[in-house]
Formats: C-alpha cells, structure tokens, sequence
C-alpha cells in the first residue's frame, strides 16, 4: 500500500488553495471587462459556481471522473458517490485522496466559471444558476474522465494533457460558444463600443490568475519535485511570451500596445501551456507562449466575422489557446518532460499530433453539443435570458437589485 509523503501533501496543499484563489481572481478580471451596469452580476456568476460545483462533484462528479471504469472508457463508476469510502488514510499516488479530490475539485470550479464570461450582461442568474451543477457532472466529469483517469478512452489512447488544456480550457470555450449561441448577441453588438469599466481590476485579476496558475500547473505533478520546478518555469515563460507576442501584434497593428492586451496576452500564454507544461521544455514554453499570445490576439476579431457575441472572449482565448497548446505538444514534446512521446520536432514522427488533433475535435464536439442542448432546455423551461428592459436597465440591478457604483446607473440610485 503506498504511504503518503508530507512534502508532496504540502505542496498540493498550497496548490489546491492558488487554484480555488483563481475562481475570485477570474471574478475581478471579468468583474473589470463588463460595463458598469454588470460587474456586480459578472463577479457573482463566478462565485456561484464554487458551491454548485463543489456539491455535484462531491455528490457524484468525482466518482464518475475519477473511479473505475463504468462504460468502456467513457465514464467512472458510483462507487465513490457522496465521497462514500474515501477516509482521511485513502491514498492517491503519495497524496490522500480526500486531497487529490478536492485539488481536481478547483479545477471542475473554474471550469464552469470561465464559461460565464461568454454571456455577459444578459443572463438571468437563477437560469446560470442551473446550468452549472448539471454541466459540471454532464460535461466537465465526463472529460476529465476521458482524459484524466487511467482507463479513460483517450487516456489510453496516449492523449497528452498535462493540467487542463482540453479538459479546461477547450471545454470552458466551446460550451461558452454554445451558450452564446443560444442566448444571442447582446443589445449593441457591433455598434457599442461596450469598453471595459475598469481596467486595474482588470489587471488585478490577470496578477491573481497568473499566481493561482502556478498551483494549477505545478501542482498537477502531485509531488515536490524537479518535474514540478521544470513546470513551474514553463508557466512563467509562457505568460511573458504571451504577454509580449499579444503587445507586440498591437503595436504593428494599432500603433499602441494597450493594458487591456498586456492582460489578455498572459492569460492566452497561460491558457496554451496549460495542457503542455509538463510536456515541453523551456524552449517549447517559450514557442508556445508566443504563440499564442499572437494567434489568440487575432482570434477574438472572429465574433464580429461570424456573428456571435462572446462578450468577454472566452473561445478566442481560453478555446484558441488551448488548441493551440494541445496541438502544439505534437511538434514540441520531448522525452525530457514527458519520460516517452515526443513531438514531431523531436523525431516522434506525426502519431502524437494526430492522437492530439483527435482529441481536441472529440471534446470540443462533446462539450459543444452537450451544452448547447442543456441550456436550450433551460431556455425552453425557465428562460435563460433577461428581457430587454431588464438588459437596458442593467443586468445588476435586475437579478441582484443592487448596484456596484452608488451614483447609480441607467436611472436607478442606489439606497
């Protein structure tokens, strides 16, 4: 039976708490993007999320993501349902697996909150409200299943993915464009400028992000040691190359690098070497990173080409990002980081890169449809969008009767 080392504990520990700092950090961030009349909304929507999640993975998330195979690869069993049979003596790896459960468990919380970024501004909350838990056990357990347990399909199959480029951020985007998508454009689309209202929270959040995402990345190594070193490093470099290749796009491009782009090109950085962090070197950190930082800061102009509004650009970044990051462990991957496969560039041949294209079709697909129809029958019973007057007059003050300012907004002053 394996011990549990108090090094490795400690250090998940730590990591598990930088992580659920993320879902608050998240709440700033997007909190600063909106306009004033629905920061309120926004930070709530991220902070709903940490209990929802928290009780259907408890209840039944974990069990299905993480136990036994129920279903040919496809989905865990019961047998944990509830946390039922897992003591505080329960080892996972050098790990209690109340601690592992809980560390996964930040994980499937953010998920869910990245998602709310796409419906800014016109979402009734009891609606969002809804859709989280039953998305939380239909979609995000059933991939990090897939991907994450050792007899999940894809697992098996050599998938890499090291902290969550498929399991968060290609889910996390591909159900915001599926909510997008159902609930419409925002009034304004296209002819509002509908600029952020705060860009130091904006920067704030970036910074609590940046610094969770270390305990997000390293401490996916469940141990104290030189692999989670290498990953942590990686995901310094990538967030400066993200930084810098997003700057630097906007300068040729605008004439003027922004703090608004400065933030986005970190989180595009941190976004992509996400699912390789544990799987690249440096050098590749620092390809990836910048990578991403240029490509993801011209894949956010795709909603105005194609018409759905994804306010606060969770499929150009977190869906773009992580593509990228996921294919790109199919040209860099080395056997350094990852003890067996390498990537294209260093001789492995095109078998992981097809294995990882795969992969990618197959979650987006998944997560897209599956949420695309949860919210449409959430729509169909209880609506999931605010009236127009509601939308006008603000979305905080229509689902919070509240407002963030005390001068008021759009006529109401707040008491």
């Amino acid at each position: 039976m394996s011990e549990i080392d108090p090094a490795a504990t400690a250090w998940l520990l730590t990591s598990t708490a930088l992580v659920l700092l993320m879902t608050p950090g998240l709440a700033i961030f997007y909190g600063g993007m909106v306009r004033t009349t629905g920061v309120l909304n926004m930070i709530m929507m991220s902070f709903i999320a940490i209990p929802l999640v928290t009780v259907s993975w408890l209840l039944v998330g974990y069990s299905l993501a993480f136990t036994g195979d129920g279903a040919g690869g496809l989905i865990g069993g019961l047998s944990h349902i509830g946390m039922s049979g897992i003591g505080p003596d329960a080892v996972r790896g050098q790990v209690p697996e109340l601690l592992f459960a809980t560390f996964q468990l930040s994980f499937a919380i953010i998920t869910a909150a990245l998602i709310s970024g796409a419906i800014a501004d016109r979402a009734k909350f009891v609606a969002w409200a809804v859709f989280v838990p039953l998305w939380a056990v239909a979609v995000y357990a059933v991939v990090a299943h897939w991907v994450w347990s050792p007899s999940g399909w894809l697992f098996e199959l050599g998938v890499l993915d090291y902290a969550g480029g498929l399991v968060v951020e290609i889910v996390s985007g591909a159900s915001a464009l599926a909510l997008a998508l159902v609930l419409g454009p925002r009034i304004g689309f296209k002819k509002e400028a509908m600029r952020p209202h705060n860009l130091p929270f904006v920067l704030l959040g970036v910074g609590l992000l940046w610094f969770g995402w270390f305990g997000f990345n390293a401490g996916s190594a469940l141990a104290a040691n030189g692999t989670a070193a290498a990953i942590f490093l990686n995901t310094l470099v990538a967030g400066c190359l993200g930084m810098l290749g997003w700057l630097t796009v906007e300068q040729v491009r605008d004439g003027k690098p922004t703090t608004f782009g400065a933030a986005s090109g970190v989180v595009a950085g941190l976004v992509a070497i996400t699912p390789s962090c544990g799987t690249v070197d440096t050098l590749g950190a620092v390809v990836v990173g910048l990578v991403a930082g240029i490509v993801c800061s011209f894949a956010i102009g795709l909603k105005f080409r194609f018409g759905y509004d994804d306010s606060l650009d969770v499929v150009g970044v977190h869906f773009v990002g992580g593509v990228v990051g996921t294919l790109l462990i199919g040209l860099l991957a080395t056997d350094v980081m990852t003890g067996g496969p390498e990537g294209l560039l260093y001789g492995g041949g095109v078998a992981q890169l097809g294995k990882q294209a795969l992969a990618v079709v197959v979650v987006a697909a998944y997560a897209f449809a599956v949420s695309f129809v949860l919210a449409k029958l959430i729509d169909r019973v209880i609506g999931f969008r605010i009236t127009p007057e509601e939308e006008t007059s603000g979305v905080d003050f229509s689902q919070h009767a509240e407002t963030a300012y005390a001068e008021g907004v759009h006529g109401h002053t707040a008491k």
